[in-house]
């Protein structure tokens, strides 16, 4: 599968909300291409299901720049070191662990090669999919400094949301045919 609308068709009926509401992804009123389907990119990789991450980079390399494409995949790569670091400093009882240094490389949160908002948004979303608080607190407080609109939070919250939901849907399918 190389497109997001053959997604579509192998959705089984049970899934049909996922389905309507994967159609309407793109369809995000104050958010711009690069945010629409940066989002969808990170959030497709952090969902690691191979067909459906196919399906939305072949689509987004037709809406996004080479470096917010990139930006997208670099993203979800430090999200997934991130989010389960920070995640275990925040849920593990001894308060030591939250103030040691982390001494975790992360210079493309600093430079991701685009416009520094639209790369929080991606994170944020992927941070979302992941289950870290810390970094989905931290990640909307550098939005909401940048002047980024609720709305614009949550459709990027929505769009995980769909995207994630479909990759269970697909590994699920998959896993009963077998």
């Amino acid at each position: 599968m190389s497109s997001i609308s053959e997604i579509k068709d192998v959705m089984p009926d049970y899934a049909k909300d996922l389905k309507l509401n994967l159609s309407s992804l793109a369809n995000n009123p104050g958010m711009t291409d690069q945010q629409v389907y940066g989002t969808a990119l990170a959030c497709a990789y952090a969902s690691r299901n191979a067909k459906l991450l196919k399906a939305v980079a072949a689509e987004a390399k037709t809406k996004l720049s080479d470096e917010a494409f990139q930006a997208a995949k670099g993203a979800a790569a430090i999200m997934g070191m991130n989010n389960i670091y920070y995640r275990f400093t925040h849920l593990v009882s001894e308060p030591e662990y939250a103030t040691m240094p982390a001494r975790l490389r992360m210079n493309i949160i600093g430079k991701p090669g685009i416009d520094k908002a639209d790369f929080e948004l991606f994170s944020l979303a992927v941070s979302a999919i992941n289950g870290c608080g810390m970094c989905i607190d931290s990640h909307e407080k550098v939005l909401k400094n940048a002047g980024i609109k609720k709305e614009t939070v949550q459709n990027a919250v929505r769009i995980a949301s769909v995207i994630h939901a479909v990759a269970v849907v697909l590994d699920a399918e998959v896993a009963l045919a077998e």
